[in-house]
């Protein structure tokens, strides 16, 4: 997550650089965002209406665009790719940029601690608006999940969604290039989504899976049999640039004659026909070019605007909880738990260690004609860097059962860190207050060899919520993540926390002379550094999202097992927001999983 934003890129020669480079690049091969045509004229009905078109409406289009005599309409906010989004080095610096929602959580309230050295107590919560959704800005790493995960939905009453019954979905998606991988029965060749090795690593990823073996872990496939241990990530990447949902699933079929994508597309509820007992979702409203706009739905209207948008819309709409909606004077169609149960990674940003051998990748090594060169030239690089993620570890704590193979902390290793960047623009990219790193030893880290242990809390205890700022559809609405408002959160944490600091006293690192950074996270100064209480002291100030909201819209309490919106007809939801509990892994590769299932069973209910 450290690529976020580099030093001031934007404005600097690097920048001049890489604008010429792409510019030559995409009069080579045309910038793949920019070949899907918007649809300008567009009909009064559709067979199908699908809200959002990021990856699980990319999908849904593609898939139900299979069947000839169904007409579909992709209604999504934003726009196309930008050539910048193509870039994998660059995935973090998308943030807060036109792709973003630029979504931020509520201030926290009393008895709430978490987002500390952030302005306002504010984090920021990037949320993909583009075509192809949070795939366009994420950092592409490929993570189903653990089994376990899925037989738990199945438990709770979810039936077909045991790991057995999903597994044909993630393999249904995969165009895996790893030959050796292909041998297993975990993985396939042939779908739509490229899943490939990055094509650049630095050296410290080989240190980091060695320092892993001396803690008992070996080096496995996190998407096979076993996901406990270490690895070098697989991506969604195509030929050194990323492979957004857009990309695979849409720009293949862009010239079916029943599919209509129509970009910059607003929708501000859904609108019902109460003629039936039971209401039946029938028209769409959104608002394109400063317009309003109405579609209808002969069959389903299907929402796939993520975690946010899809309980916020529904709740504009009239469905969720009673109380709230009418607090707002909203009109109630269904009275259901809308919004609820928000889930999402919690991880720290505090954890780096500085070393004696220059194989990190600083800025001064990633921004140079030289790098560029290769990625234009060669697809290789470090421009072709996962976001900078070059390690994933799955490890056990205390707290994780010992006999099942069931980790709860997910390492990040990055060989970079916001503080070689001039100025810490990460803090701007993290919302940090500025004043945290002023006359203090961490402003002047420019030319040191840093890297950078993320860990990952995997199943939250904790719940949140999303719930309408106002009657308003362009207001972003109000999201408390609720971080840490159960004790176990915390302490799971921390001992992940400790674990990665044990981790860099093994002697692959120790060889290298790597220490943590000596000096305390600010605002976490008066506890002995690195004991438990300052460990959680800095999980409640750098508290980092990691870009994994699930289940505002979850199986069992507002939609059933065929994704169909409980109480109402013609109406479902295909996104990360029905997942009951968000996957112990990176959500991106579940949540097309999802929408393939999700777009099966409609075929099935259709009888087509």
């Amino acid at each position: 997550m450290y690529s976020a934003t580099l030093p001031g890129w934007q404005s600097s020669c690097f920048a001049s650089l890489v604008a010429v480079a792409l510019t030559l690049y995409n009069r080579l091969l045309p910038d793949p965002g920019s070949q899907l045509q918007d649809a300008q004229q567009l009909s009064a009905e559709y067979d199908f209406v699908i809200i959002g078109g990021g990856s699980a409406g990319g999908v849904l289009a593609n898939r139900l665009s299979e069947v000839g005599n169904w007409t579909v309409l992709l209604l999504e906010a934003g726009g196309p790719e930008t050539p910048q989004a193509q870039i994998p080095l660059l995935a973090g610096s998308l943030r807060d940029s036109t792709l973003d929602w630029q979504f931020r959580t509520a201030p926290p309230s009393a008895g709430q601690s978490y987002c500390l050295a952030m302005n306002d107590g504010v984090c920021k919560w990037p949320r993909g608006r583009v075509v192809g959704g949070s795939s366009v800005i994420n950092f592409m790493l490929y993570v189903r999940g653990n089994p376990s995960d899925y037989d738990y939905w199945q438990h709770l009453g979810n039936h077909g969604w045991g790991y057995e019954q999903v597994k044909k979905y993630f393999l249904k998606s995969e165009d895996n290039s790893n030959p050796e991988l292909l041998k297993t029965p975990y993985h396939a060749a042939g779908g739509y989504l490229s899943v490939q090795d990055a094509p650049f690593i630095s050296q410290l990823a080989e240190v980091f899976l060695e320092a892993g073996r001396h803690l008992g872990y070996g080096v496995v496939d996190i998407n096979g049999r076993n996901q406990t241990g270490f690895s070098v990530p697989q991506g969604t990447i195509r030929n050194g640039s990323r492979c957004s949902v857009a990309k695979a699933f849409l720009l293949p079929v862009r010239e079916r004659p029943n599919l209509s994508v129509s970009m910059n597309s607003r929708v501000t509820r859904i609108g019902f026909d109460h003629r039936e007992s039971t209401p039946r979702a029938r028209s769409v409203f959104f608002v394109k070019d400063n317009k309003k706009h109405l579609v209808k739905s002969r069959k389903e209207i299907v929402l796939s605007a993520g975690t946010i948008g899809s309980p916020q819309i529904l709740m504009l709409s009239g469905v969720g909880p009673k109380e709230h909606l009418k607090g707002l004077g909203i009109k109630m169609v269904k009275d259901l738990p809308v919004g609820d149960n928000l889930q999402d990674h919690l991880s720290v940003g505090s954890l780096t260690f500085r070393m004696d051998q220059p194989i990190t990748l600083k800025p001064t090594d990633t921004q140079t004609p030289d790098s560029v060169l290769q990625y234009i030239l060669e697809a290789d690089g470090p421009l072709t860097s996962l976001g900078g993620v070059e390690g994933l570890a799955f490890i056990n704590t205390k707290f994780a059962d010992p006999s099942g193979d069931f980790p709860d902390i997910q390492f990040h290793f990055t060989p970079l860190s916001m503080y070689n960047s001039n100025n810490h623009p990460m803090g701007q990219a993290f919302n940090l207050r500025p004043d945290l790193f002023n006359n203090t030893p961490y402003a002047n880290l420019q030319d040191e060899n840093l890297f950078a242990i993320l860990p990952l809390l995997l199943r939250p205890l904790s719940r949140g919520s999303v719930r309408l700022r106002s009657r308003d559809p362009f207001d972003h609405p109000l999201i408390d993540p609720n971080y840490l408002a159960e004790r176990e959160d915390v302490e799971v944490l921390v001992e992940g926390m400790k674990a990665a600091l044990r981790l860099v006293e093994t002697p692959p690192f120790k060889a290298l002379n790597a220490t943590p950074l000596p000096w305390p996270f600010p605002g976490c100064d008066s506890h002995d550094i690195f004991s438990d209480e300052y460990l959680e002291c800095t999980i409640r100030h750098f508290t980092m999202t990691f870009y994994h909201p699930t289940s505002t819209c979850a199986m069992g309490v507002v939609v059933d097992p065929r994704l169909r919106v409980l109480g109402l007809r013609g109406l479902r939801v295909v996104d990360a927001s029905v997942m009951p509990t968000v996957p112990s892994g990176n959500t991106n590769a579940p949540t097309i999983m999802v929408a393939e299932k999700g777009a099966d069973m409609i075929k099935e209910d259709w009888n087509s």
